[in-house]
């Protein structure tokens, strides 16, 4: 149990750390949905075949904030699975990460939605969390010391 709401929490455009069997540790962006974390890939990433080779991966999304003591981490661990890639949730994705004005996005990733994702071969990881484990390792910040400091 824990003191923060896990779900909003996860609903920020935070990073993830993803690691697998090898032992290989990868920054992604994620979409947490349905009560799973959904981590866009394809052709161009090893994660694919290492989650079809050995799908059990544990993953790690946190934040740690000096300036107001904010230290929070989500510690997930699961049987994942390469599933189709579909645009909506693709663009649920880029858009909290990028903003909802997609003519503004890098050409790379509008290409996510406009291109046939079967051609391209953009695949979703989905990991729906075996255990999931959620820590506030918040402090209070000591004013002297932050005044010191600047």
């Amino acid at each position: 149990m824990t003191d923060f709401d896990v779900d909003s929490f996860l609903a920020q455009p935070l990073t993830a750390r993803v690691a697998t069997a090898g032992p290989t540790v990868r920054p992604t962006w994620y979409l947490w949905e349905d009560g799973a974390f959904w981590i866009l890939s394809g052709p161009w990433s090893r994660l694919p075949d290492r989650v079809r080779t050995e799908p059990r991966i544990a993953m790690t999304v946190d934040v740690c904030d000096l300036a107001t003591g904010l230290v929070r981490q989500v510690i997930a661990r699961g049987q994942a699975a390469v599933e189709p890639f579909d645009v909506p949730r693709g663009r649920r994705k880029l858009a909290r990460y990028l903003g909802p004005d997609e003519s503004g996005w890098d050409p790379r990733f509008r290409a996510y939605l406009l291109d046939d994702p079967a051609e391209r071969g953009t695949v979703w990881i989905r990991m729906e969390p075996e255990s999931l484990r959620a820590n506030d390792l918040s402090y209070r910040v000591n004013s002297s010391a932050v005044r010191s400091a600047g």
